[in-house]
């Protein structure tokens, strides 16, 4: 069967429409990796709502699951999840996440650090040493330790403190999965600062209640990040992952 010039055309302006749909529809794969470290009183799962919208922009993601035992052993869990990536990697990391990215974050496949309410620790610094200049965080009292020293936070202050702008549903859910942490492993000493050589972006939540707000500033500063302030809890990337994953994606497609 011939077809007419006029068919012909709308045949293939059909097939260059169907084409153009289903690239939008489906974003080449990017060669960067985003690789997600949480932190404590949480586990992978905590980057359950940023994933999805990471990956619809055709990245791969993978979130490392800490052992929370010490900061050598977080180190070493996120820097064999970096070590098995084949291309560049923005390495984020949320609150203690922070300063398991700034030991572990200064390979050359780092292409950027991206803090999300986290610490950023200089060398020689201790996480439980940061931020005594600052009024104390009410959620720091609540914590509770077990007898063999890991600290873990109640189900009423994971609601009140941890992540008070989600629903009751989802705060419940990250008291049940939360991941204890040795609290030996505030006082281990970095040896290194990856954001001393790697483009940085760092999230403020100006109502944090784990971390001060103005430690955080105080952070973002000192590293010279690209900075974002968003009015949440400490849990940024549950309450509003639109906008955590907004700032990743930027550091991604640099």
């Amino acid at each position: 069967m011939k077809l007419t010039s006029v068919a012909k055309a709308v045949l293939v302006s059909t097939l260059l429409s169907a084409a153009a749909l289903s690239a939008h529809a489906a974003p080449a794969a990017s060669e960067t990796t985003i690789v997600l470290v949480h932190g404590a009183f949480a586990d992978g799962s905590s980057w359950e709502k940023v994933i999805p919208l990471l990956q619809a922009k055709g990245f791969k993601v993978v979130a490392v699951q800490n052992p929370l035992t010490s900061l050598a052993d977080d180190v070493a869990a996120t820097q064999r999840v970096v070590d098995a990536q084949t291309g560049k990697v923005v390495l984020v990391g949320h609150s203690w996440g922070g300063t398991v990215i700034t030991q572990a974050g200064t390979s050359d496949k780092i292409k950027a650090l991206v803090y999300v309410a986290a610490f950023a620790p200089s060398e020689g610094e201790a996480t439980g040493a940061l931020g005594g200049e600052y009024a104390q965080p009410p959620g720091i009292s609540t914590l509770q330790p077990d007898q063999a020293g890991y600290l873990w936070l109640p189900a009423d202050s994971v609601a009140k403190n941890f992540a008070q702008d989600v629903t009751p549903a989802t705060a419940a859910l990250i008291a049940a999965t939360q991941g204890s942490i040795n609290s030996k492993a505030f006082g281990e000493k970095t040896t290194v600062a990856a954001w001393r050589t790697k483009p940085n972006y760092y999230i403020i939540s100006a109502q944090d209640r784990m971390i001060s707000p103005q430690l955080e500033q105080a952070f973002a500063k000192k590293l010279n990040a690209k900075t974002t302030v968003l009015q949440t809890s400490h849990v940024s990337m549950l309450s509003q992952p639109e906008k955590v994953a907004e700032v990743i994606l930027d550091a991604a497609q640099r």
